[in-house]
């Protein structure tokens, strides 16, 4: 059966003073990586550089046309004219390297003729105003999506649980609300004034309706899980974070013999997994899988995320994976940070793994050895690595644990059970009074069983 075709795409990008080369086409591939996870081929890329995004459609009137030779429009916005820059400022922009590619009067295109057949989708990397993808669709006849519009029908897309898709909707409402005006399929509503605007401010208010009735169920669904995590307070628990795609996931399988979802695409997971490190250990370690970060993660999608993205703010220990064979990954590890910083996670303790390291060359790692001498090295897909990395997670809460020898009458046997859970017993005399325990644990267990002896 012949495989079947995917729509096609066009990336869109600006270069501007700020960003470096090496960020620049960083930004780009992963452009093209949240496209290919939403559904389509990046078949070509119009780029420009420039001081700063064209107040209208986002590229100058040239590469404009360029874009639209791609798409088969016209290249024009109706009722939209370029403003032309004064020439003290075009001589100045030259100067600088970042004069604006000017060409005019491209002729329309068939898109039956067009190489890669019809485009269905312009993605910008860069977050745009209503009125500019306004005018970019005018110009290309095609439906354009921003760099948030791109991730937040990608999660909107993959999210499966009823929390999860709660938290989606809520994104995917307050990102439309502001861009309803702008749409086409709204256009022959809004001509004048009366009913179009009347319809287009009733839909709005549905919206806003209907985000209310989302953040009320969301919010009684997140008490369910505040209880859930206190039931859990008490356990030693190990958050996986880090950028989409680092190979958390994978990770999370290895480490709790779970069956997570794995798929080598961009925010595969975004549903919060807690299973309990295997092979098991005294006292139990839980670990949990957390939605992926990525560079200009929608600050809606982040506040929507906030009580998946407690299980890092409430964990006992923080690993953040980094996919190590990415070139982008000093970047990617610094937008994790920033994420952290912002939900307040930044105090948690915080151990650097450095994932794939199978597809990490000689050098490369030894170099990244001598900058993180701290860091630890693993291969999701190297049982040694796994069962190393599973040592090293029970070490560290080990490294915390002060002991205590307790006297437990006869009477009280039940207490000894709960240390088995709870700590490790290191020994058990017998005598007549009872039974001596020297128990190791951290410092609030012990205190916990001394105040019921």
């Amino acid at each position: 059966m012949a495989k079947e075709e995917r729509p096609k795409a066009v990336l869109v990008a600006v270069k501007l003073p700020e960003t470096t080369d090496a960020e620049f086409a960083s930004g780009l591939e992963e452009l093209g990586r949240l496209v290919a996870t939403l559904g389509y081929d990046a078949v070509a890329t119009v780029t420009q550089t420039r001081t700063h995004l064209a107040s209208g459609a986002v590229l100058g009137e040239g590469k404009l046309e360029e874009l639209s030779e791609l798409t088969g429009g016209t290249g024009r916005v109706e009722g939209f004219v370029v403003q032309k820059k004064d020439k003290a400022r075009l001589r100045r922009e030259e100067a600088a390297g970042f004069a604006e590619e000017d060409r005019s009067d491209a002729e329309e295109v068939d898109p039956s003729t067009l190489p890669h057949g019809k485009i269905a989708l312009i993605a910008v990397d860069h977050d745009i105003s209503p009125s500019q993808a306004r005018n970019l669709e005018k110009a290309t006849g095609v439906d354009v999506l921003d760099r948030t519009g791109v991730i937040v029908d990608i999660f909107h897309r993959h999210a499966k649980s009823r929390e999860a898709r709660l938290q989606v909707e809520i994104a995917r409402l307050t990102y439309t609300a502001p861009r309803l005006r702008e749409s086409p399929s709204g256009k022959e509503r809004q001509q004048g004034k009366g009913a179009g605007e009347a319809a287009l401010e009733l839909d709005r208010r549905k919206i806003r309706d209907r985000i209310a009735e989302l953040r009320e169920e969301l919010e009684a669904i997140q008490k369910n899980q505040s209880v859930r995590r206190a039931h859990r307070r008490e356990a030693r628990r190990v958050a996986l974070v880090g950028y989409t795609n680092a190979g958390k996931s994978s990770l999370m399988r290895a480490l709790t013999g779970s069956e997570v979802y794995v798929e080598n695409k961009l925010f595969a997971t975004l549903d919060t997994t807690v299973r309990a490190l295997h092979p098991e250990v005294k006292p139990r370690i839980l670990v949990s899988d957390t939605v992926g970060f990525i560079k200009k993660l929608p600050h809606d999608l982040v506040a929507s995320f906030k009580s998946t993205l407690d299980e890092a703010l409430e964990a006992s220990l923080l690993l953040h994976i980094v996919d190590g064979s990415d070139p982008a990954w000093e970047t990617q590890g610094d937008v994790t940070k920033e994420v952290l910083a912002e939900i307040g996670a930044d105090a948690v303790p915080y151990q650097l793994v450095f994932n794939k390291r199978d597809r990490i060359d000689e050098e490369t790692r030894a170099q990244l050895a001598r900058r993180y001498p701290d860091a630890w090295f693993v291969s999701a897909h190297e049982p040694s690595d796994v069962t190393e990395l599973h040592g090293k997670i029970v070490a560290f809460f080990a490294a915390s644990y002060v002991a205590r020898e307790f006297v437990v009458p006869y009477t009280r046997q039940a207490l000894i059970h709960e240390m088995h859970e709870t700590g490790r017993v290191a020994r058990e005399d017998y005598g007549e009074a009872g039974i001596t325990v020297l128990f190791e644990s951290d410092k609030e267990a012990v205190e916990r069983i001394a105040a019921k002896l």
